[in-house]
């Protein structure tokens, strides 16, 4: 299995703790591929149905199908950033980022983890 850079995967994210995003969410790949290519962890960021947020804030990207291939919107929550073990995931992604919002996610991360 290849996991790739801008990729979506939905993946099981149990167990967390706090505030943690739980349970079966898409998640983006945000590592190289590089890196990803290794036996190492893929760092991601979490989605959500884009129902859950009424209103847009400065962490988050908002992306509608037509720029995932997923069925509904997702909100990318860019300060829940996660490295997970490739075994998470499943063999096949469910979408994949444009590069617009590709180039969009990269900049609200930088800003989240002031950059």
């Amino acid at each position: 299995m290849t996991i790739e850079r801008g990729q979506i995967y939905f993946v099981n994210l149990d167990p967390v703790q706090g505030r943690e995003q739980s349970g079966n969410r898409p998640v983006l790949v945000l590592s190289t591929n590089t890196i990803n290519q290794k036996p190492l962890v893929v760092t991601v960021v979490v989605g959500t149905k884009g129902t859950n947020f009424k209103r847009d804030y400065p962490t988050n990207v908002r992306v509608p199908p037509s720029d995932s291939g997923l069925p509904m919107e997702t909100v990318f929550l860019c300060f829940q950033i996660r490295s997970l073990d490739q075994n998470r995931f499943p063999t096949d992604p469910a979408g994949q980022i444009s590069s617009q919002k590709m180039q969009e996610i990269e900049v609200t991360v930088r800003y989240c983890l002031g950059l």
